[in-house]
């Protein structure tokens, strides 16, 4: 597989600009994966100079499908979609403000058939800003 600071977000994502919410991924093992986002002040979902806390549901969620979509591309060459079916326990301590980079790490609890159950967080630097508990169903489909 090509390591993943090497690869277009992009290609890895079902979303197209102006809905992707991660700039890129910048670590990757089979059970946890982290982004980097970097928060502009075009970002649609920028409101009073902070990402909103939608925003930041985005964000989780689309880390999560740059797993899926790293996996599906180094097996298979295709990306498949996920949906999220729960989103459970989510906290935002606080909103980042623009120019601030966030990082998002997406953890594995466990992995059943097409289910995964995952934890995310969201840090500011040392500084945890967002967590959440997801069950995301995986798809045959694949991204158009």
């Amino acid at each position: 597989m090509t390591e993943p600071e090497c690869i277009d977000i992009q290609e890895l994502l079902p979303q197209r600009p102006p809905f992707v919410m991660v700039d890129r991924m910048t670590s990757f093992t089979r059970d946890k994966v982290t982004t980097a986002l970097t928060v502009r002040e075009d970002n649609i979902f920028v409101d009073g100079g902070h990402l909103s806390v939608s925003g930041l549901n985005e964000n989780i969620a689309q880390t999560c499908a740059a797993r899926m979509g790293y996996i599906s591309r180094g097996c298979e060459g295709k990306v498949k979609l996920g949906f999220i079916g729960a989103i459970d326990s989510f906290r935002a301590y606080r909103t980042p403000a623009v120019g601030e980079t966030i990082e998002t790490t997406m953890e594995v609890v466990e992995e059943v058939f097409n289910i995964v159950m995952a934890n995310a967080t969201v840090k500011a630097g040392d500084e945890l800003i967002a967590e959440s508990r997801l069950k995301i169903a995986l798809s045959d489909i694949e991204k158009a």
